[in-house]
């Protein structure tokens, strides 16, 4: 059993809300944990006192603009105090990083693309190594149509096909030299699919991949953002409240 089966029980039900409110509280429950593992795994009172050194060092090397040789000597005891406080910081790392790292990858295989739609249009994509040549041939299951050809030369390294078809999971089979590669995906409307590339081992044909398209939940003055940078937004947010709100140095 694969991690994101054991995550699919407790965050599935934010698969039914938009995207983005799903990152927004996750965002805040990551911010959460890390926050109480950081108060709870690290000396408070050491790092209080260590955080207030570095605020009078601060002070000291403002003071001392005119005596540059000892804001110097003051400079080199705030870094000094700043690297005791960063090594008491890495301890709750250690009981954070997995996890988070597991989380991560439910997101990334959750909450990443968009979901390819019934009667949508989409491409596939077949990436060769430098210099490779030949056919490659695509069988699709029934439910799926291809517009064009199913066997294409490869040309500049990439092979690209425009599919359509019906509600469904189905089975990609690509025949190249003699190899046989599957492909999984998934039409759906529902927040869900397959992921996106699979990488190929020993083979001139390097990878597979459906043309599902990043899902942006932000737009920012024209810069639009998708989950990862949404998460790292309002990650800062929280944990500067919650560091407030439950008094953590």
């Amino acid at each position: 059993m694969t991690f994101e089966n054991i995550l699919n029980p407790i965050f599935f039900p934010l698969l039914s809300l938009p995207t983005l409110w799903a990152v927004i509280i996750l965002s805040f429950l990551i911010s959460l944990i890390i926050t109480i593992i950081y108060k709870y795994t690290t000396d408070q009172n050491l790092m209080k006192r260590l955080k207030e050194e570095m605020k009078e060092f601060q002070k000291e090397v403002k003071e001392l603009k005119k005596e540059p040789e000892k804001a110097m000597q003051v400079q080199k005891k705030a870094m000094q105090t700043n690297m005791k406080y960063m090594m008491q910081s890495m301890k709750s790392t250690l009981f954070t990083f997995i996890p988070i790292i597991i989380i991560f990858s439910w997101m990334t295989a959750n909450l990443a693309y968009e979901p390819i739609v019934p009667g949508q249009d989409f491409t596939v994509s077949a990436i060769f190594a430098k210099g490779a040549n030949g056919k490659i041939s695509l069988s699709v299951p029934d439910g799926l149509k291809i517009e064009g050809s199913a066997e294409k030369n490869i040309e500049d390294s990439e092979v690209k096909w425009v599919l359509n078809g019906k509600e469904g999971e189905y089975l990609l089979v690509f025949d190249f030299n003699g190899e046989k590669h599957e492909k999984e995906f998934l039409i759906t409307e529902k927040q869900a699919y397959k992921p996106a590339v699979k990488k190929i081992k020993n083979s001139s044909l390097k990878l597979i991949q459906i043309d599902n398209k990043p899902k942006k939940l932000i737009n920012l003055f024209g810069w639009e953002i998708g989950w990862l940078g949404t998460y790292i937004i309002f990650s800062i947010i929280f944990s500067i409240l919650l560091r407030k709100v439950i008094k953590v140095y």
